[in-house]
């Protein structure tokens, strides 16, 4: 008992999830891009006097 759809229909349902996957990837390489730039800005910046490394 299930719907069929309308090509249409389809179709919509397959450009809104393409829409979908385009905004998260985007979003997702926007965050890697920030985490990149904290990461590469915390390794050149000298660390505060009186900081004790961990490990």
């Amino acid at each position: 008992m299930s719907k069929k759809q309308t090509p249409d229909k389809a179709a919509k349902q397959g450009q809104s999830r393409e829409d979908r996957l385009k905004s998260a990837l985007k979003a997702n390489l926007a965050r890697r891009k920030a985490q990149m730039r904290a990461k590469s800005d915390g390794l050149s910046a000298p660390k505060p006097a009186g900081t004790k490394d961990k490990g």
